[in-house]
């Protein structure tokens, strides 16, 4: 088994982590900013998620700074970064404080608990090991728990156990099966996922990122309904692209709303002779379960494509090499 399948494998004990966590106080807050990136990032796409199912609201913010409406709306500002020494996080941790925000951080250290500690802002360190990347149960059960604290959420340990539970199933009983399916289809074609709602949106997004990340491959992501006012219709102009070039897979929820449902039924039938790679469908009752289920199988799927490319899925050389060059650089006009 390599390195990242044995990192994918601790997913379910993460995830029982951040449930049994103590927890530091935070301030109490009507609703969410989450402010990270990356597989850092992830963990507001999956706080969204959740907080959406209970009818509360959770923004993202991947970028610098905090938006313009976060000085008036008064979120609670949960700051995720793994290493602590996201620049663009700390940035947000700035902006935030700078406005008088209420700010929550958690990382596994680095410049991010030192401005905590100096400021006296609610921290909670995440285990440090993984890369962001396979550390998604520590960094967004790490989001959940601080947005609990706020007050914005509830419910969040019994989601976090359940969703530990159904991956564990998946990763003993089907996961790798279907992972290996889907990636057989995406040999040597540009992976593209289709999502069916907010809950496999989240999932498709992460879905694109692992493929990149772990497979080294290029990848993009769409969602029903928006995709049938445009994308259905890029298929059209030239059919070998899609016949010889891409693999589309469907995820599928539980909780799709019935139009969409069959939008999806109807969007395969008209994208004639675009490859479909597979479909895969959630797992699980609570939002955290089915969404966990589908990352899950994503994130197999990606150490596959790797596999079968005959590459390292660890090392992302790229994103070290830019890192390095933006220390010093001054900003620059584009050309």
């Amino acid at each position: 088994m390599s390195v990242m399948r044995d990192l994918i494998a601790e997913l379910p004990a993460q995830l029982r982590w951040a449930a049994t966590t103590s927890l530091p106080d935070v301030p109490p807050a009507a609703e969410g900013l989450v402010i990270g990136m990356g597989g850092s990032g992830f963990a507001g796409d999956v706080a969204a998620v959740f907080a959406d199912a209970q009818g509360k609201r959770v923004s993202v913010h991947k970028g610098y700074g905090i938006p313009g409406w976060a000085a008036h709306a008064r979120p609670v500002v949960v700051a995720v970064s793994h290493s602590g020494n996201t620049e663009e996080t700390l940035s947000g941790v700035k902006a935030a404080t700078a406005e008088g925000l209420a700010v929550a951080t958690t990382s596994t250290g680095g410049a991010l608990a030192t401005v905590a500690e100096t400021q006296a802002l609610a921290y909670l360190r995440v285990p440090v090991g993984p890369q962001p990347r396979a550390a998604a149960g520590y960094l967004a059960g790490a989001v959940l728990r601080l947005l609990e604290a706020a007050g914005v959420v509830s419910g969040t340990v019994p989601g976090l156990l359940e969703a530990a539970d159904t991956v564990e199933v998946l990763l003993r009983d089907e996961a790798h099966q279907v992972a290996a399916r889907v990636a057989g289809g995406l040999r040597e074609r540009i992976g593209i996922v289709y999502g069916s709602g907010t809950l496999t949106a989240a999932a498709a997004g992460r879905w694109k990122t692992q493929i990149n990340e772990n497979g080294k491959a290029p990848s993009w992501w769409s969602v029903l309904p928006e995709l049938d006012h445009n994308e259905i219709v890029g298929w059209t102009a030239n059919p070998a692209l899609g016949r010889d070039a891409v693999g589309v897979v469907f995820l599928h929820d539980s909780g799709d709303h019935d139009r969409v449902a069959l939008r999806a039924v109807l969007t395969e039938q008209l994208m004639t002779g675009v490859h479909v790679a597979g479909h895969v469908i959630s797992r699980g009752e609570g939002p955290l379960a089915r969404l966990f289920s589908l990352v899950v199988v994503g994130d197999l799927v990606s150490v596959a494509v790797a596999e079968q490319a005959g590459i390292d899925p660890v090392p992302v050389v790229v994103i070290e090499r830019l890192k390095k060059l933006l220390v010093g650089e001054q900003p620059r006009s584009p050309r």
